[in-house]
């Protein structure tokens, strides 16, 4: 099956950001993508975190979530739609929530970020607890294409770091990781976190992420990347807007189970 991430460098305008992802995502169709993924808050990277609450919508209502299932069912893909905002249980806080598509425009599946980025460097600061509701289930989505099936499981970011969760997703063959790590923790991690994934769970990883210099002055690292069940990168962007196309193959995925079958001898 051929699969894509849009890397994306979101701006300030959520109509603008729209109309890169369908661009994108439109691009990726067309050169054979069956399975397309977009960054976190791909919509919208705010100056203010309040910017991001006011923009929140009601879930299965709003511009965001009308024009990534319009898309999904004009370029006839299944859609990871990054992030998009919806209202939580208080107005203090929204959902950041990633929202799966399939081919008819339906809502496949819906995972709402569980772990909250907390991060503290000189004047750089992060805390998405003050206005994120985290989510509290894993999920995965089974997808059909012309391939087969393919079990998918989902996550976002920071997620990246507690592989406790993955445990959870139940062996998925592919893990999506839509992110907008910053600059300083993705030179670091980014990489080494990514692969861990994939060689511990046996499974193709594709990180779809933020890469560049934004309006709202957040740097974040880009290096879209897919990497295969055996911890090989099978490919990867570095900063800027793009496509990343590439093939993932089930053989490929059986070969490393047979070869080191760590998941059946699993002792806890």
């Amino acid at each position: 099956m051929r699969i894509a991430a849009c890397q994306m460098v979101s701006r300030t305008s959520i109509e603008e950001n729209v109309k890169t992802a369908r661009s994108l995502i439109i691009s990726a169709a067309e050169s054979g993508a069956e399975l397309v993924v977009l960054p976190e808050y791909f919509s919208l990277m705010p100056k203010e975190g309040k910017d991001l609450l006011k923009a929140a919508e009601t879930y299965g209502d709003g511009p965001v979530q009308k024009a990534m299932s319009e898309t999904a069912k004009e370029a006839q893909i299944w859609l990871v739609a990054g992030t998009i905002p919806l209202k939580a249980d208080d107005d203090k806080h929204f959902v950041d929530a990633c929202i799966v598509y399939n081919p008819n425009g339906e809502v496949a599946a819906r995972y709402d970020k569980i772990h909250l980025f907390q991060f503290e460097r000189g004047a750089e600061r992060y805390r998405e607890d003050e206005i994120t509701q985290a989510g509290k289930e894993v999920k995965s989505v089974n997808i059909e294409t012309w391939e087969g099936l393919w079990k998918v499981g989902l996550s976002v970011c920071f997620d990246l770091r507690f592989p406790e969760l993955f445990r959870k997703l139940d062996t998925p063959d592919i893990i999506t990781l839509p992110a907008a790590f910053t600059t300083f923790t993705g030179r670091a991690h980014w990489d080494t976190l990514v692969r861990a994934r994939a060689i511990e769970n046996q499974c193709y990883v594709l990180a779809c992420a933020q890469g560049g210099q934004h309006e709202s002055g957040r740097q974040t690292w880009g290096h879209s990347i897919l990497i295969d069940p055996w911890g090989a990168t099978v490919a990867e962007l570095t900063q800027g807007e793009g496509v990343l196309l590439a093939e993932v193959y089930d053989k490929r995925i059986k070969q490393a189970r047979e070869i080191l079958p760590a998941l059946k001898s699993r002792a806890i």
